[in-house]
């Protein structure tokens, strides 16, 4: 697995982010998706295929996925990591037990620096907007966080449409001196393509690292469903019921052929295509990887090592174009 810039900031990170949000966490039938011992099984195929970049939230699992994490790295070399976590959603039963408010942001860095292990997180999002803080008041308490060593970067996850929301939060920034946002973490994939357009020009224009998530589209682009047989459908759909609607559709099934086709081309199943399809973009830092078992996290990482001619990178640009289309310029490809 190769290193590529977080950014503009400087720091390598591997090119395939590990995502944890399924560690610990409960489904609505009551059992937990990825329990303590796959965690650190996971971890330990990741790290042995060179992932050194780990993706993960204080809420995620209830922040049994930070302290997992944590409990690992203490048995590695802390500095051979890069950890982004993120903070916004409640973690605690009052009022100012969520959002951005200096209250709350302040107890979450001490309690996800405490379950990590660790003294600094390497990049913290905010994992939504807060409308009831002022931005004045979120980014010059995340600036103290990054001026007193607790954070290294700061990003902005799933603002995406609202490209004006990151683009005001870093003009206080530049006004009054603080760390601007210079990482994004959206919903990005061959089949959900509302990033390009205005948000993707905004992220190009402010030399932001874009850092995908869902870029397998939960599973549509792994190639498991089909038109005819959509008999997965019904235990995918009982984690989420808006499944069906918003993946079962014949345009997102005929970018899935193209998708097909070329994982035929090049000798790769489509879940690697579609991903070194990300990987392959102008702007993209990585897409975050995420699996239930080793062999599918293998089967994931496998796509470090898919090649695409601009051909191919093209064919699948077009498969099914964003909404901005008529009006934006195409996906760019990148050396790797």
């Amino acid at each position: 697995m190769d290193w590529v810039s977080l950014g503009r900031t400087g720091t390598m990170v591997s090119e395939l982010p590990f995502g944890t949000w399924r560690f610990g966490r409960e489904t609505d039938a009551g059992h937990v998706e990825i329990d303590e011992e796959r965690a650190y099984e996971l971890l330990d195929a990741y790290e042995a295929h060179g992932g050194r970049f780990i993706d993960t939230a204080d809420m995620y699992g209830d922040g049994k996925s930070e302290s997992w994490i944590g409990n690992w790295l203490d048995e590695r070399d802390r500095e051979e990591f890069v950890v982004a976590s993120k903070v916004y959603w409640p973690t605690r039963d009052d009022p100012n037990g969520r959002g951005l408010s200096r209250k709350h942001l302040r107890r979450q860095i001490d309690a996800i620096l405490d379950r990590l292990g660790t003294d600094y997180v390497d990049l913290l999002y905010i994992h939504r907007w807060d409308d009831r803080t002022p931005p004045e008041e979120f980014m010059r308490t995340l600036d103290g966080f990054v001026e007193s060593g607790r954070v290294n970067h700061l990003g902005s996850s799933t603002l995406w449409p609202n490209a004006w929301k990151v683009v005001r939060a870093n003009a206080i920034a530049e006004r009054y001196g603080y760390e601007p946002f210079t990482v994004v973490q959206p919903r990005y994939n061959l089949v959900d393509r509302e990033i390009e357009g205005p948000f993707l020009e905004m992220c190009a224009e402010y030399d932001l690292g874009v850092v995908p998530w869902s870029p397998l589209g939960e599973g549509f682009l792994t190639g498991k469903y089909d038109r005819d047989d959509v008999s997965g459908v019904e235990s995918r759909a009982a984690e989420d019921d808006s499944f069906e609607s918003k993946y079962l559709s014949d345009d997102n099934f005929a970018a899935l052929d193209v998708l097909r086709e070329v994982a035929d081309e090049v000798d790769a199943s489509p879940a690697q295509v579609a991903l070194a399809w990300l990987r392959h973009h102008d702007q993209v830092v990585g897409p975050i990887v995420g699996a239930r078992t080793v062999d599918q996290l293998t089967e994931n990482l496998g796509a470090a090592d898919v090649s695409l001619s601009d051909d191919q990178f093209d064919r699948l640009a077009a498969a099914k174009p964003g909404p901005f289309a008529d009006i934006a310029d195409s996906p760019a490809r990148g050396d790797r």
